[in-house]
């Protein structure tokens, strides 16, 4: 049995949602060995 339209797009939006947020928490971990190498962005 296909599930709905909506139900599939939600379903979309929730997984592209927890990739992004698992980038910015990958790159925020990044961001902070940096920092503590010594590491400056500006």
């Amino acid at each position: 049995m296909r599930q709905p339209l909506w139900k599939r797009l939600l379903w979309m939006v929730v997984i592209w949602g927890g990739s992004v947020l698992a980038l910015g928490v990958v790159s925020m971990g990044f961001r902070l060995l940096m920092n503590a190498a010594g590491f400056k962005s500006h």
